[in-house]
């Protein structure tokens, strides 16, 4: 199979075996594996469209490593009130490789 369209953590991610990405932090140990339905599948010209996920799709992938992104900043401000107001926030996240996609 080609490519797939997962739904986790409230974003979807457009996943080819072998890729790996950042997700939302997923309650899983590390070196242990989950399965995602697959919303849209696609190989080439052909499309899979799921209503509203595709029946017998699924994604495996494997669970590398738990972490924290990159900081971000929250900056409140309110003109001519002299308010200000700066929060730093660093996101948990689990990084994901893509063993599988099947059809």
């Amino acid at each position: 199979m080609g490519y797939a369209v997962i739904k986790t953590g409230g974003k979807q991610y457009r996943v080819q075996a072998g890729d790996k990405i950042d997700v939302e932090k997923l309650a899983i140990e590390i070196g242990n594996e989950i399965t995602f339905d697959v919303l849209v599948a696609g190989e080439g010209a052909t499309l899979q469209i799921g209503a509203p996920t595709v029946a017998g799709a699924s994604v495996t992938a494997k669970v590398i490593e738990q972490h924290r992104g990159a900081k971000g900043v929250a900056f409140k401000f309110k003109r001519r009130k002299g308010f200000h107001k700066k929060i730093g926030f660093r996101r948990h996240l689990t990084k994901l490789e893509i063993l599988s996609i099947s059809a």
